[in-house]
């Protein structure tokens, strides 16, 4: 999302610029406009680094400061700003007439967008989607009604919800082998499939039982637990053996993976009722508690959008995870049970996850319990095994 957003901000100063350049005589010269991050800043310099390396901006009593916010990065939108409102990390665009190595940049204007000002954003877009959203799976698609039919599950219940499109509804959908929003493309209903994941952000009515969406994601996803069988945390990667197929699989675990574990007495407790506890043969029967999505994301990703579509209510799966205990791989071990959950794809040797879970073995010793006793499992890459937490997606 940060990216799209600074697009636009560059869009918007670039167009301005070009503008004012327009304006002037043909022998006037012409200013540059980098864009970049800020590595460092003392009174008089800048250090940026750009996508064509570092540029020192060279500060003066001339150069201009605004302060562009994030929610809407357009020029008109710009505050005056100073000097001391820039910090390392800040993303910033500045004009100026370059130096003849093209290393030194005196800047006329400078416009910013701090991290606390995102940080901020993704805050609020997190609370929208967790007061105003629901997500789950998708079970029917009606594009002649403009309505999808999703099966939305809590804890310890699962309920059915028929979500009607506006008119102006945005639809994205997550792109294949993508776990970052910002790379979602344009969408409609028409590409909603029975199994997808889906979040949407507008009104639930009275009874939960209808909502009408202004804002739908929407991706297909899978889940895949197994053994750890090597971990290189320098490549922030593990190797797994599937539980299913019996074969390894390599896990890419990027910036925007969010790796929890589950407290061990949790899992039990949940996998013993996913399993139907107190059941006769203690195999199935009983509704077993499923997650209501992720994402981001938002996912915040780490922070923002990373860990899932968020957009349940209180109580909901997603709020429990975000409690979890914090991992990374270098935590991980030869012979723990983990699963991940990852956007479909035709590669099933290697996946990116978007979430990642230790300490669910107690949920593979269910299914296998299950599958014993003759219950068909639900969830899972191969519908053997549902865990909570994992059945959804990174969000904005």
């Amino acid at each position: 999302m940060s990216k799209k957003i600074v697009f636009l901000f560059f869009a918007a100063v670039f167009g301005a610029v070009v503008g004012s350049v327009n304006a002037q005589s043909p022998q006037a010269l012409k200013p540059s406009l980098i864009k970049g991050e800020v590595i460092s800043i003392t009174a008089a310099n800048i250090a940026l680094k750009t996508d064509n390396g570092d540029v020192n901006v060279v500060l003066n009593d001339k150069s201009e400061f605004k302060r562009v916010p994030p929610e809407n990065p357009v020029l008109k939108a710009a505050v005056a700003a100073t000097q001391s409102d820039i910090g390392v990390g800040d993303k910033l665009v500045v004009t100026g007439i370059f130096s003849a190595d093209k290393k030194i940049l005196p800047a006329r204007a400078v416009y910013l967008m701090t991290k606390s000002d995102f940080a901020q954003k993704a805050q609020n877009e997190t609370q929208k989607w967790r007061t105003r959203g629901i997500s789950g799976k998708v079970t029917a698609v009606n594009p002649a009604a403009n309505n999808i039919t999703v099966e939305v599950r809590g804890l310890a219940n699962t309920s059915t919800v028929t979500v009607t499109a506006k008119p102006d509804a945005k639809f994205r959908r997550y792109a294949p082998n993508s776990v970052k929003y910002s790379e979602a493309t344009t969408s409609s209903i028409a590409d909603l499939r029975p199994g997808d994941m889906m979040r949407a952000l507008g009104e639930k009515s009275a009874d939960g039982t209808a909502f009408t969406a202004e804002e739908i994601v929407s991706g297909a996803f899978q889940t895949i637990a197994g053994t750890v069988k090597s971990v290189d945390a320098a490549k922030n990667e593990v190797v797994i053996t599937n539980a299913q197929t019996k074969k390894d699989v390599t896990i890419d675990l990027g910036a925007a993976t969010l790796l929890k574990r589950f407290p061990e007495e949790m899992a039990t407790r949940l996998a013993q009722f996913q399993g139907g506890a107190g059941s006769r043969n203690g195999a199935g029967g009983a509704e077993r508690p499923a997650p209501t999505g992720d994402a981001t994301p938002g996912a915040g990703q780490r922070g923002q959008g990373r860990g899932g579509f968020g957009g349940g209510r209180a109580g909901s799966i997603d709020e429990m995870l975000e409690r979890f205990p914090d991992i990374t791989a270098a935590d991980l071990k030869v012979g723990d049970v983990i699963a991940v959950s990852s956007s479909k794809n035709t590669n099933l040797d290697r996946v990116t996850a978007i979430k990642l879970l230790a300490g669910v073995e107690p949920f593979l010793r269910a299914a296998q319990a299950s599958a014993a006793g003759g219950q068909r499992g639900r969830g899972g890459q191969d519908g053997g095994f549902t865990i909570p937490g994992l059945d959804g997606f990174g969000g904005p």
